[in-house]
């Protein structure tokens, strides 16, 4: 499976991407960086260490969007990624180049050398990606499909009452992307606050992992000592963590994990408590929008196994 990234590298990003760069069912063939949990710079920065941790062939990373379409930036998501976005657990400095590339440019290269195999999947604001399609529209049409982490149906918000943060971050980006046509399917608060990664499943895999995962796994479970208190602060997560981006990234190799539902959908830019809230209409004649399949049930126990197998089984 050809995969494109588009990340905001946090701890969980961290450990989606390692997730991907340890199964073989990945091939990821770039990766483009947006401002959300960290600045897009630094989450670049932070791409590249953990490229380095894992040993990863050289794969084209891409610096993208510093901002959303409109408004500002909110800054880092300190609480929960820690001051550096990795849980304040410094790697090496990575000796690996930025690929010097416009984003939309990058994106549509490999949409056109990939075509109809491209699997794009978004951990982060979707800046990037509406960019891209407002320059090359038929971006939508060359790429295979699209795997978001993002959204919440019934769910309570994370950021808002009815608000998850890669969308609060940038709605208007969202909405475009809601609306280009791609096949979307978006790995919500639904399913993703129901998988609880817990300390013992980390004590137990720094036991069994394999000596090539030996130090990505040393540093989760120590970035992940952060993540969990952050999520206890915001969540109310005791002694565990919401599985966010490793869950859209699953989903992407193993739709059998999860059920989802197609609805037209919107994305409200407006309000003050509202702001981000994804918009679904199940009406006989619906809003003008797109058609969005969202993940709302999913089997957490085999998730979690999923979640874990790369690095035991290599």
């Amino acid at each position: 499976m050809k995969v494109l990234f588009d990340v905001d590298t946090g701890v969980d990003d961290a450990f989606a991407l390692l997730y991907a760069i340890f199964k073989p069912q990945y091939e990821i063939v770039g990766i483009s960086t947006v401002c959300g949990n960290v600045e897009s710079w630094l989450a670049a920065e932070n791409t590249l260490k953990i490229l380095d941790l894992a040993d990863a062939p050289d794969i084209p990373v891409v610096q993208g969007a510093s901002a959303p379409l409109k408004g500002r930036w909110e800054g880092r998501v300190s609480t929960i990624h820690g001051d550096n976005g990795l849980g304040n657990i410094e790697l090496l400095k990575s000796k690996r180049r930025l690929h010097e590339e416009d984003t939309a440019d990058f994106h549509m290269r490999l949409a056109e050398l990939y075509e109809g195999e491209l699997v794009l999947i978004t951990l982060g604001p979707l800046t990037n990606v509406a960019r891209t399609l407002e320059k090359y529209p038929s971006f939508s049409k060359k790429v295979k499909k699209m795997v978001m982490m993002g959204g919440t149906i019934y769910s309570r918000g994370n950021v808002s009452p009815v608000g998850e943060a890669n969308i609060v971050c940038d709605p208007e980006a969202c909405d475009a992307v809601f609306l280009s046509g791609m096949d979307i399917t978006a790995v919500g608060l639904d399913v993703t606050m129901k998988v609880r990664l817990k300390e013992a499943h980390m004590e137990w895999l720094a036991r069994c992992c394999s000596p090539r995962a030996g130090r990505a796994v040393e540093f989760l479970n120590e970035a992940l000592k952060h993540y969990w208190y952050g999520n206890q602060v915001q969540n109310y997560c005791i002694g565990d963590c919401p599985v966010h981006d490793p869950l859209a990234v699953m989903y992407a190799g193993t739709p059998s994990l999860m059920r989802t539902e197609t609805r037209r959908a919107r994305v409200e830019c407006g309000g003050s408590y509202c702001r981000g809230m994804v918009v679904t209409d199940l009406r006989e004649h619906p809003i003008p929008g797109g058609d969005v399949s969202f993940a709302l049930e999913v089997d957490p126990e085999r998730a979690l196994r999923e979640l874990l197998s790369p690095f035991w089984e290599i």
